[in-house]
């Protein structure tokens, strides 16, 4: 969807120190930790001695790699939504081959990457009301996925498949704010919840009656 920033200029400029390659093993072996911490308890429940112990490193040697909790949540979601842009590839620019099995390719390719990492979005979605840091990353990564859709759904419209109507950014907004609450039911079993078998099919059909008011979108 977008060229994939480098895992190490992002945790950088989150707050991990410079100097230490994005490949350290015992960088790698922190995220991994709190990777699997997260899938067994809240995010408020993990300790900077937990993450330490379970990379098998010192407490002040933990910070040499991160000044903070925060700074390894943030360096996850990072990883994920970089794995998120590599996974969408060229699937956009390809889409008047065939409008709907791109556009199903793309939120199933969102999907499995979510899927996988579906502790650290879980747990990211959760502070986001209180954590400013994660509320403005997950908000600049929303903002390049908006313009991504809205691009599509412009050159769309240009070439006769899709109707004109409401503008092409408020309707990218509406349809990526559905597929984050969408998702994040059905991760974390939150109220009524669309079954995982289901889930991308079901959002598929609304993306395309929400373009093409319709869900067979005209062939190229």
């Amino acid at each position: 969807m977008t060229q994939a920033r480098t895992a190490a200029g992002n945790a950088t400029a989150r707050g991990r120190r410079a100097g230490r390659s994005a490949g350290d093993e015992r960088e790698l072996a922190i995220l991994a930790t709190a990777e699997r911490l997260l899938r067994q308890r809240a995010v408020a429940d993990i300790s900077v001695d937990d993450l330490a112990r379970g990379a098998g490193i010192s407490r002040p040697t933990f910070y040499f790699y991160f000044p903070s909790k925060d700074a390894v949540l943030l360096t996850l979601l990072d990883r994920v939504t970089e794995e998120a842009d590599a996974a969408a590839g060229d699937v956009l620019e390809r889409l008047a081959e065939d409008p709907r099995a791109r556009w199903r390719e793309l939120i199933h390719r969102f999907h499995e990457t979510f899927g996988a990492h579906r502790a650290v979005v879980l747990a990211c979605a959760q502070v986001r009301g209180t954590n400013a840091e994660v509320r403005r990353l997950w908000a600049s990564v929303l903002e390049r996925w908006v313009h991504a859709i809205e691009t599509a759904v412009e050159a769309e419209r240009r070439r006769g498949a899709a109707p004109d109507g409401v503008p092409a950014r408020d309707l990218a907004i509406a349809l990526n704010s559905m597929n984050e609450r969408v998702w994040y039911a059905t991760f974390a079993g939150d109220g009524p919840a669309v079954a995982e078998r289901d889930v991308v099919d079901v959002l598929l059909d609304v993306w395309l009656a929400a373009i093409y008011r319709s869900t067979a979108p005209p062939p190229a």
